[in-house]
């Protein structure tokens, strides 16, 4: 499920509607059972959105099942500046990695059937060489094994020779993971403190990482990138640049979006949003 594509293209709402008048009599209305109108609404666990899909390695042919989500089973509630989104019930960023238990291959699934020949060969020298398994998820995925197997994904893309938006999505994914970890986390527990600083710090690191990765990409690889086209390219490394506190670089990323003939309305009102951080945060430093 892909939340970047299109973000940055302009759409159409259908307004239309039949204002047609009728004469025939209102039809009584009954009011709803008591029973109905008293029952609970059914319990939602993550489980319940997740299946078992079939895949096949594309480096060693072995067939294996991973957990993803149903399609239209998980509703977006809302995005984060930096487009992670929120979905009501489920983290959906801990299930977008393909593992193979048998080689020890990883990608994100939008990247995990296509490999080369000689991308092959490099992971079964580097990976699978020095692979021991890794343990299957449960029903569903725990932070903590999520981060684990976007590690891997991000071991498999250096081997593989990936390109450079590849490895900066797999660091901005993971560093959802640690936000969404950091969110997760028991208030009340004794070592809150430390524990939330600690993934705070990851999370900030990888940022920095997807920023550096998406701004080389941007210079040298062609749209669509990682299923963004280029004004949401353009967006997200303002956005990031801003989170590494690189204000003057996000500022003029920014302005491209702002000053484009072709954006639409939609992103640029999220450009504004970033602008007017930015001269915030600015404010603040003074």
């Amino acid at each position: 499920m892909s939340l970047f594509s299109g973000i940055g293209k302009s759409s159409k709402t259908d307004t239309s509607s039949n204002d047609k008048k009728t004469t025939s009599a209102p039809v009584p209305v009954s009011k709803p059972a008591q029973t109905l109108e008293t029952a609970p609404k059914p319990q939602v666990n993550e489980a319940d959105l997740l299946f078992d899909k079939s895949h096949t390695c594309p480096v060693c042919d072995h067939k294996f099942h991973s957990k993803t989500i149903k399609t239209g089973k998980a509703h977006l509630v809302s995005q984060d500046t930096d487009l992670r989104p929120i979905y009501s019930y489920i983290d959906s960023i801990k299930y977008d990695v393909v593992v193979c238990p048998s080689c020890g291959y990883a990608a994100l699934s939008r990247f995990f059937p296509t490999v080369m020949p000689t991308q092959a060969k490099f992971i079964q020298e580097n990976i699978t060489k020095n692979f021991r398994g890794i343990p299957e998820g449960e029903s569903v995925y725990t932070y903590d094994y999520a981060i684990k197997i976007y590690k891997l994904a991000f071991a498999n893309a250096e081997v593989k020779r990936a390109k450079a938006s590849e490895k900066a999505y797999i660091c901005l994914k993971t560093a959802w993971l640690y936000r969404g970890k950091a969110e997760s986390l028991d208030k009340s527990d004794p070592s809150y403190e430390k524990t939330i600083s600690e993934l705070n710090k990851e999370e900030e690191a990888l940022m920095l990482k997807a920023y550096d990765g998406f701004k080389q990409a941007f210079e040298k690889e062609v749209f669509p990138m990682c299923g963004m086209d280029e004004l949401t390219v353009t967006y997200l490394v303002a956005e990031l640049a801003r989170r590494a506190g690189d204000y003057d670089n996000s500022a003029r990323w920014i302005s491209r979006i702002l000053t484009s003939r072709t954006a639409s309305e939609r992103i640029k009102e999220r450009a504004r949003v970033i602008k007017e951080l930015i001269d915030e945060e600015r404010r603040q430093e003074l």
